[in-house]
């Protein structure tokens, strides 16, 4: 399949494709960058870059059961571990240097509690990210965009799904992993209406993710605070994330994983 990159920049689609190329060399099941026949991974079609990647099968699956987050939470963690390999280095663009340019910019689009909820997170996020636990966070190689939509699915013969694989490395960065797996649960294991965690489904997706990596004591302390940093990422409806900020703030979460909690 013909990828023609019409807003991503030359300088930076090294590092997307070839860790796409690395992932996809250790089994992770991702969009595999076909190189030329001087092994180049990017391409230039019309003056802009270009890349020709594998096709991945199956389908979304927007309406994600425990299983369905079993499955990507364990190849999370596949691909954390596989990424702890790669050499390339990128912050994560999306990070905290952005949300703190981007918030007043949007302040004076937003109503008074709107404004309110922003400048209270900034805040606590930037509290957040510089404090030492934060710095203490295991790091590696994370996606950053894992939503529903970034992940295909197979019908099984049995009339289950089974995991087919991700996509849309182009947010990835080296990040704390931690931050990977709170996106994951923001978008996965949510009641849509309210931004609610579903509980059953959180626990299966972390679960799932602990048994591959397991999740060292400060990841497990930290994971309400990371849910709610995490919960700054812009949305295709930002009312939407609205209502997720303000549930991760109300309710924080700590996973039960099992023989883990010393």
């Amino acid at each position: 399949m013909l990828t023609l990159f019409e807003r991503l920049p030359f300088e930076q689609l090294p590092f997307y494709l070839r860790l796409m190329h690395h992932l996809a060399r250790r089994g992770i099941p991702v969009p595999e960058p076909q190189a030329d026949a001087s092994g180049n991974l990017l391409h230039t079609l019309a003056g802009k870059p270009a890349a020709v990647v594998d096709k991945l099968p199956g389908r979304h699956q927007l309406a994600p059961d425990s299983s369905h987050c079993a499955q990507v939470g364990a190849m999370l963690a596949r691909m954390h571990e596989a990424g702890q390999e790669f050499e390339l280095q990128q912050p994560n663009l999306r990070g905290l240097a952005w949300w703190s340019e981007t918030v007043p910019l949007m302040r004076p689009f937003l109503t008074p509690p709107q404004r309110e909820l922003i400048d209270a997170e900034l805040e606590f996020a930037e509290q957040f990210g510089n404090s030492s636990a934060h710095a203490a966070l295991p790091r590696g190689v994370v996606h950053a965009d894992l939503f529903r939509d970034n992940v295909m699915f197979e019908d099984a013969a049995d009339g289950q799904q089974t995991l087919a694989g991700f996509f849309d490395f182009y947010f990835a960065a080296v990040d704390t992993l931690l931050f990977d797996l709170a996106v994951c649960l923001n978008d996965w294991c949510i009641d849509l209406a309210t931004g609610n965690l579903n509980e059953t489904r959180a626990q299966a997706f972390v679960s799932a993710y602990a048994s591959v990596r397991p999740l060292d004591g400060n990841e497990r302390r930290l994971m309400p605070a990371m849910l709610r940093s995490a919960a700054l990422l812009t949305a295709h409806d930002p009312s939407h994330f609205e209502r997720v900020l303000r549930a991760r703030a109300a309710q924080p979460w700590h996973p039960a994983l099992q023989g883990e909690l010393a």
